[in-house]
């Protein structure tokens, strides 16, 4: 929830002189979604019951496997999918009553390409920015601030058709920013991406959000969610079974992963000794168990060197949301 508290204003300055404000911490929350339904002609019911919120400034990370209700959301949120109930506010603004004043504090960028591949890459953004009324005197200078952020700079002139995959994420990202959004919905923005330009793209979205911008970002990179989001809600059959902090969600599980790295090729002896504690060999001298989040280590390190197996390294297993999110959308209690 958004906190109450004394207004501070934060300042993001984009290269070249753009530069907006963004109010925080007046307690209002960027979304707030309730009881949000959807039934599709033929009686497909794509979501039930969602309700989640975002605190102004916030980053949360909208998972769930292919057909969970994540595009139905998003879809309902930009205005391409038309509700059967519930209700949505953006920043104060429900979006049936109000629905210009919601849509203009949104900036999407979709998971599709949908722009002009022919048309050339500042036009592209420029011309985004008189849908909502911004004069070409303003958009230009920044719109070529945004694409040096976004380190395409060198390709203003270029036709769309010519950049490469990564190069066409980041000119969607251009063109969702150059109305100054307060609340920027990325779906999928990495799919396709190089590790290298994956990388620079969470850096750049790590400085919106210390800048104030608040982000919903769904993906199928666990990782990424760990790596960018503050909250995480998981919506699955179109239902959320999952909504909270990173390492709220993460407690679910009740155990600790840990990987232990032995002295010697001995994980299948290790694993035959250590059956309670769920272990799966990953490579012949390399095993992964988990102990209680309240245990400690200690007995299963020294159960395997009384059993004359040498441990080389212990170490906390990264990715599990990943684990925590293929129990919660198999149906597995976590």
């Amino acid at each position: 929830m958004a906190s109450s508290g004394t207004t501070a204003t934060s300042t993001t300055r984009l290269s070249g002189g753009a530069a907006w404000q963004e109010t925080r911490g007046n307690g209002e929350p960027a979304l707030v979604v309730r009881d949000l339904r959807k039934v599709y002609q033929g009686g497909t019911e794509a979501l039930k019951g969602v309700s989640f919120d975002m605190p102004a400034g916030d980053f949360l990370a909208l998972l769930g496997p292919n057909g969970a209700g994540k595009t139905t959301v998003i879809g309902i949120l930009t205005g391409l999918v038309h509700k059967s109930s519930g209700t949505v506010s953006v920043f104060g603004e429900d979006i049936d009553r109000h629905h210009q004043a919601a849509r203009r504090h949104i900036g999407v960028v979709p998971q599709e390409l949908n722009f002009n591949i022919f048309e050339r890459v500042i036009d592209i953004v420029v011309n985004q920015a008189g849908y909502y009324g911004i004069p070409r005197s303003v958009a230009l200078p920044r719109a070529e601030a945004l694409l040096e952020q976004l380190s395409l700079h060198d390709k203003l002139g270029d036709r769309s058709r010519n950049l490469s995959g990564g190069m066409k994420r980041r000119l969607m990202i251009a063109r969702a920013l150059i109305h100054q959004p307060r609340l920027l919905i990325l779906d999928e923005p990495t799919a396709g991406v190089d590790v290298e330009l994956r990388r620079g793209m969470w850096d750049f979205l790590r400085q919106l959000t210390a800048g104030g911008t608040t982000i919903l970002m769904t993906t199928h990179y666990l990782e990424e969610a760990e790596q960018l989001a503050n909250h995480v809600a998981i919506i699955n059959r179109g239902a959320i079974v999952a909504d909270g902090t990173v390492k709220g969600i993460l407690s679910r599980l009740h155990t600790e992963a840990v990987t232990v790295e032995l002295a010697e090729e001995k994980a299948e002896a290790a694993a035959t000794l250590l059956a309670a504690y769920r272990p799966r060999v990953v490579e012949p001298g390399i095993l992964d168990i988990e102990i209680d989040s309240k245990a400690t280590i200690g007995p299963a390190i020294a159960a395997l060197e009384a059993a004359g197996i040498g441990v080389k390294m212990v170490r906390s297993k990264s990715g599990r949301l990943e684990e925590v999110f293929m129990r919660l959308t198999s149906g597995e209690a976590a």
